[in-house]
């Protein structure tokens, strides 16, 4: 999820922390949001689904790539 919210964000022309404020969002936290180290609660990603103007579901990775996912989380514990 987090690179898909970079690749959006990016798209968009907006800088991180341009975004992040724009969102509504401490500059440090949506940081952490891109770089995988936040976990993100629900009215949160609404709101970085609202600024990016997508439906949330497009903030999440395909679910094609579930399997892989699931691999490397379990490789890690």
């Amino acid at each position: 999820m987090d690179k898909r919210i970079r690749e959006l964000r990016m798209a968009r022309g907006y800088a991180q922390e341009t975004f992040a404020i724009e969102a509504g969002m401490d500059r440090s936290y949506y940081g952490g949001i891109e770089h995988g180290e936040r976990s993100v609660a629900a009215i949160n990603l609404m709101l970085l689904a609202e600024r990016l103007e997508v439906p949330v579901g497009e903030l999440f990775p395909p679910s094609a790539s579930l399997g892989a996912m699931r691999k490397k989380s379990s490789a890690t514990r």
